[in-house]
């Protein structure tokens, strides 16, 4: 008789972040199949019973295919366990949660989407930049900072705010088609990185400096989840954020007043 798959969004990185839905599952279950970006915090949740192993993927680093990921999680579910699928943010947000979950009903495996605070709300949260304004932005658009190919995706340019995920490899680009779609030069980003992980940075330019903010503070490879925000809204930053953020001059971006903020 099959068991049952959790496919639970463990967040952006805080373990306190977690909902309660998500601990009961990591609790109970006998296997958790977790990715890289999990915050080490969330795993002191699962059960003393259960097994963890590590199914993470990096760009240009060593990873666990999807196509292993996913034929782990059904055969455990149908040798009668409970699986949690554990990833990072949001399951059904750039979280490969709907592969996983076509995977699961195709096979007749009982599942649940538990989901997650993703990525962008908690980069807005901690770096004191709305997502939607009244004044400022009626509309916001998420688009992965690149495709299934790893190359740069067509953005939807009429969205007030962008957020773009996984985008520190191909920002320069992305800001590329924006300032070509009319965009304006100064319009701001955000560079978020690391949000609500210790030692989370974010760094203030505008749309023109984009390839020099991302080439100046977010190595391709870096360990630390990162994402950026574009759009007006990105200017209450520094009127909104209440942890210690120190200036930093940004020098060659051309920005004395570009702050960088960290909460370590």
């Amino acid at each position: 008789m099959a068991g049952k798959a959790y496919l639970v969004g463990a967040g952006p990185g805080a373990a306190d972040l977690l909902t309660l839905r998500a601990v009961r599952a990591l609790a109970t279950c006998d296997l958790v199949l977790v990715d890289d970006l999990v915050g080490e915090g969330v795993l002191e949740h699962v059960g003393a019973q259960a097994r963890v192993v590590r199914v993470g993927k990096r760009c240009g680093g060593p990873s666990v295919p999807q196509s292993v990921t996913t034929r782990i999680l059904v055969a455990a579910a149908l040798r009668g366990e409970t699986v949690v699928r554990l990833k990072g943010g949001d399951p059904y947000l750039f979280g490969r949660g709907g592969e996983e979950a076509e995977a699961l009903a195709e096979a007749g495996v009982p599942f649940e989407v538990v989901p997650g605070i993703t990525a962008a709300l908690a980069a807005a949260a901690t770096s004191g930049i709305p997502l939607t304004h009244r004044r400022l932005a009626s509309s916001v658009a998420f688009a992965s900072g690149h495709g299934a190919d790893e190359r740069p995706v067509a953005l939807d340019v009429s969205a007030h705010t962008l957020v773009l995920y996984m985008c520190q490899r191909t920002l320069p680009e992305l800001a590329k088609q924006l300032l070509e779609s009319g965009r304006l030069p100064t319009t701001p980003v955000a560079l978020v990185l690391g949000a609500t992980w210790a030692g989370q940075s974010v760094y203030i330019g505008t749309l023109a400096e984009a390839a020099a903010l991302a080439g100046r503070y977010a190595a391709p490879d870096a360990a630390t989840p990162g994402l950026a925000i574009v759009g007006e809204v990105v200017s209450l930053a520094g009127t909104l954020y209440r942890l210690p953020r120190p200036a930093l001059p940004l020098g060659a971006l051309g920005h004395p007043s570009a702050q960088v903020s960290s909460c370590a």
